[in-house]
């Protein structure tokens, strides 16, 4: 068992995974950042009252507060975060690998199946 996690640790996996998580977490941070200091500010100008926040928008029913503000401010962060992962990251890695952009692992793998597959239609 412990040689088998011995393994995972060694390919990287587990590294990069930390990696990721870590910069995802201070990306997070940015955005909102971001969101509340500018973006919720000048929305909440645009909405009817006084509160120049966006979080802080709500309306009353029968005594219950609905704080739409923090839903749209959310959604904000949301649809930055999702446009910044794909044209940041989706996009250039789906272009560098239509330009043929991989990995020696890669190439060989797909040398030895072409082989494999040359040896099947032989017989």
């Amino acid at each position: 068992m412990l040689k088998g996690f011995k393994e995972f640790i060694a390919k990287g996996n587990a590294v990069d995974l930390a990696v990721g998580v870590v910069i995802g977490a201070a990306f997070g941070v940015v955005v909102n950042s971001i969101t509340k200091g500018i973006i919720d500010p000048l929305i909440g100008l645009i909405l009817p009252g006084d509160v120049k926040d966006l979080a802080a928008k709500s309306f009353t029913v029968d005594g219950a507060e609905f704080l739409y503000g923090s839903v749209i401010s959310a959604a904000i962060t949301f649809v930055i975060t999702a446009a910044a992962i794909y044209f940041l990251i989706v996009a250039p890695m789906n272009a560098w690998r239509d330009r043929g952009g991989r990995s020696e692992d890669e190439k060989s793998n797909e040398e030895k199946m072409v082989e494999l597959l040359e040896r099947i239609a032989d017989k």
